[in-house]
């Protein structure tokens, strides 16, 4: 199969699946594929300002906030925001039940609450080290995305609270806050469609359960080996570990490099 278009998710796939570094064998890589004129997307859960390095890399087109904002250079493919009143009906519940929330306008801000899960999350989802910025009006932005910081027991919760929204789960502590159906794949359809690939066309990489719709609309899906086991149930390969050179592994399996 000739492949066209190959979509990296970023954390945990792109990055070292323990220290969050970008290694110089995953740079060469990304060249090679350029260089061949294969596409490289990044598909990530990351808001916009957080994928200065991952352009770095020669990646010019990114799928960002799990799919509700998307670019290619500077020109937007699609974007989904929420409804202000929506999203300032969750910052005031959340702000009552002293719940964490983090909000993905092309920036990451969160709504103040801190606990040691949440910063968890945040290390393991965004390989960051410190919470976000606060932003007290937040809802008077376009947020792309708004996250949901707790266990299962805090989701249903909200499913009660807020019953015309809809509650995502895609980390142990995480949980999409959405109005409407936003995946990396919905996403992805439009940057094939952009130019002009079948989606038999496409790689994609991942390694987190927001990435199973990903890998199961491209012509082959991989899961990294530190990947979820629900992820590598839905790949067609599962391959080595981010920090054990997967990617590189799966390439040349495929004879793509």
């Amino acid at each position: 199969m000739s492949y066209k278009i190959v979509f990296f998710d970023v954390d945990g796939t792109l990055t070292h699946h323990e220290n969050g570094t970008i290694s110089a064998k995953t740079r060469e890589i990304v060249k090679s594929l350029k260089d061949k004129g294969i596409k490289v997307v990044a598909a990530t859960g990351r808001p916009l300002s957080l994928c200065e390095e991952i352009k770095e890399l020669g990646i010019d087109t990114l799928i960002t906030a799990n799919g509700a904002f998307t670019i290619h250079n500077e020109e937007v493919i699609c974007k989904l925001s929420m409804d202000k009143h929506v999203a300032r009906e969750v910052f005031e519940y959340a702000a009552s039940q002293n719940h964490g929330l983090s909000f993905y306008t092309k920036e990451l801000s969160m709504n103040g609450i801190k606990d040691d899960n949440i910063l968890k999350a945040l290390k393991e989802t965004l390989s960051l080290s410190n919470y976000p910025q606060m932003n007290e009006r937040i809802y008077d932005e376009d947020i792309y995305l708004m996250c949901l910081y707790g266990d299962d027991k805090t989701a249903e919760q909200y499913t009660q609270q807020f019953p015309h929204l809809m509650f995502k789960r895609w980390h142990p502590f995480v949980v999409s806050v959405l109005q409407e159906e936003i995946t990396k794949s919905v996403a992805i359809l439009k940057v094939l469609d952009y130019f002009n690939i079948d989606q038999s066309e496409a790689i994609a990489f991942g390694d987190g359960e927001n990435d199973i719709d990903m890998i199961e609309l491209a012509g082959l899906g991989i899961a990294m080996g530190n990947g979820s086991d629900k992820l590598k149930n839905a790949a067609d390969f599962v391959t080595k570990k981010s920090g054990e050179d997967g990617i590189e592994f799966a390439l040349k399996n495929f004879e793509v490099l």
